[in-house]
């Protein structure tokens, strides 16, 4: 079953497409199969790995008119495309019955295919980004190490947590993503140090140094591991990619050794009725015991 990942910022700008891609591109590098989905309409993810336009994208699927098509970018890592005319999904889908649940149920049909699907999700907390966190094990928080980033951090936690509270309660926040960090700036210490204060061991211990072939790949439409794969971008990634399977595979463990329910047996009750075995009593109700006799009344003859 494949751990489904939601990067989640309202707030442009910030690396979340970045950071999709490369997370993406560096579980590959250790092994695993990927499926990226991008869901924000500007398709951003898709530009940057240079895919053309698709005749089947994620605004088709949804609309039911097809199932997922991925396209294949790479072995092991495959993308669900986007394309400009899914700003127009929210309007169109919004009297859809279920429209919280339309992209869980085109992941169902490949949810054993994969290791990892990660979805960029659009800045917004519209319907699509409803779409994704309903579909998710986990939320990843890409967040700029600037003191505008924090803005909004707390908004995203609410509803998170609506979310987890009314429609899928799996849900949690994975982890927050410090990106664009330069260790020689005060502001970008003091940043880490909030974040880490607010959202605890939540933090990954990784933070995405500046790296100008970061910025320089989607130029090139590659990930940065095939661009650059000794840069310090790369290097970040990969070691970021360690951080998420090893929690996942935690998480997994742990959801392992929840305690199941037990289901109550109802093979002696439907069992039919000439299969009843030897010997079992009638189900009649208990004859009642007879009540003694009592003496006739002697009659008396006031008139003799």
């Amino acid at each position: 079953m494949a751990h489904v990942i939601s990067l989640l910022n309202h707030k442009g700008g910030v690396g979340k497409t970045t950071s999709a891609i490369n997370i993406g591109a560096g579980l590959v590098e250790l092994g695993k199969k990927v499926l990226l989905l991008d869901l924000d309409p500007q398709a951003n993810l898709t530009v940057s790995l240079g895919i053309q336009r698709q005749p089947v994208t994620i605004y088709e699927s949804l609309r039911g008119e097809s199932e997922l098509v991925p396209f294949q970018y790479k072995p092991n890592f495959d993308v669900v495309t986007s394309s400009l005319d899914l700003s127009g999904a929210e309007m169109e889908l919004v009297n859809e019955p279920g429209r919280e649940f339309l992209l869980r149920s085109l992941f169902e049909p490949i949810q054993e295919e994969y290791d990892y699907i990660i979805i960029d999700c659009p800045p917004s907390l519209g319907l699509l980004t409803l779409n994704a966190l309903t579909s998710s094990n986990f939320v990843y928080i890409p967040l700029q190490t600037e003191f505008l980033a924090l803005q909004g951090v707390a908004k995203i936690k609410q509803v998170i947590d609506k979310v987890r509270f009314r429609l899928n309660k799996k849900l949690s926040v994975g982890g927050v993503i410090a990106t664009m960090f330069d260790s020689r700036k005060v502001l970008n210490r003091d940043v880490v140090a909030t974040i880490q204060k607010y959202f605890g061991e939540r933090v990954f211990e990784t933070m995405i140094r500046n790296n100008v072939a970061l910025a320089e790949a989607p130029a090139q439409r590659m990930d940065i591991f095939s661009y650059q794969p000794k840069s310090n971008g790369a290097l970040d990634y990969l070691k970021l990619c360690k951080e998420i399977e090893q929690r996942c595979d935690a998480a997994a463990a742990a959801e392992q050794e929840k305690p199941q329910a037990q289901k109550l047996s109802t093979i002696a009750t439907r069992q039919p009725m000439g299969s009843m075995p030897q010997g079992t009593p009638d189900l009649v109700a208990p004859k009642q015991a007879a009540r003694p006799q009592t003496q006739p009344r002697q009659t008396v003859d006031l008139h003799g």
